[in-house]
Order: structure tokens, then sequence, then C-alpha cells
């Protein structure tokens, strides 16, 4: 599949479309192996737009193949300490099954690249699974790897607990 048909925007997370394309691109992630293997939650159906849009900082990149929604990339602002700059952390990757393969993923991190360089961040995160190697393998062709300060110290892991 070639990308010439592909239109990538910026989330209005207040459109109701913008909000439903949203939410089934995002349920489509959570049935996936990858994102838990279980439907979205109900309440976060009903309520994820609207608590994306009152999140400072938050933006979504959703892209579109002939009109139908086929990716998205959901971005939260953070803060680099050590480079005193704004961020990016990318915590959602979806790429509709049935469009795999096609360059999406990679033109959805171009727009976020451009939307972070508009934003005079000094870089991207995110995390990904170990064992998901289909991700790390585009994650890697569009410049990212594994987090170190100093290679002897090892690789940063992503650590979380719950509240």
């Amino acid at each position: 599949m070639s990308t010439d048909t592909l239109e990538l925007t910026i989330a209005d997370y207040r459109d109701p479309s913008d909000a439903a394309d949203l939410v089934t691109l995002m349920d489509e992630y959570a049935q996936d192996p990858f994102g838990g293997g279980e439907p979205l939650d109900e309440v976060c159906r009903r309520e994820l737009a609207n608590k994306l849009a009152e999140f400072p900082g938050a933006f979504t990149v959703l892209a579109y193949r002939e009109g139908k929604p086929v990716g998205l990339v959901n971005c939260f602002m953070g803060f680099s300490t050590f480079m005193c700059k704004p961020l990016v952390n990318i915590h959602d990757v979806v790429v509709s099954k049935s469009a795999r393969g096609g360059g999406i993923c990679t033109a959805m991190f171009e727009k976020v690249v451009e939307e972070a360089r508009a934003r005079g961040c000094c870089k991207i995160t995110l995390e990904v699974l170990e064992k998901n190697l289909p991700a790390q393998a585009a994650y890697r062709k569009v410049g990212f790897k594994p987090y170190a300060l100093d290679e002897s110290f090892g690789q940063a892991e992503f650590w979380q607990r719950y509240l």
C-alpha cells in the first residue's frame, strides 16, 4: 500500500467524529494481545476524548486512508530536566491490522516529529514491550533506540505502580 491517499491530522477531541475514531482505534488496540487482549472499558469508551481534551499537553495524530481511520498516536507533553526543554512521550501507537505494512506508522511518527518541533521539544520518548518485535522494528526504522545514559549501566526500564 502506498501512503499517497493517507491523511494525517491532529485530533480535535471535542469533535464527535474525531472522538469516535479515537475510541474505535483504541478499542482495536486494547483487544490486541499487545494491548491487553480485552475490549476498552465502557467508562473509557464514553469519557476518553473528553478526558484527553481536559489534559494539558495531550495530542493525538489520527491517520485516515480513503476517509477511514487506520491509525493513531497518543502523545503527552513532558519535560527533560537534563536538557531543560519540553519533550513528547508517545503513549499509544495503533495501526489497524488491515492497514499494517503500508507506511502508516512512519507517516504518523513524522507528524509527531513535526508537532514536537513546533512545540520546541528536545526529544520524543516511548515505551515498547520487549517481545513486541514488530513494533520495535517500526520504531527503529524511524530513529528510536533503547534509552541509556551510559551503556555500561545498561538500558533504562519502564516501571509502574498502580494507585
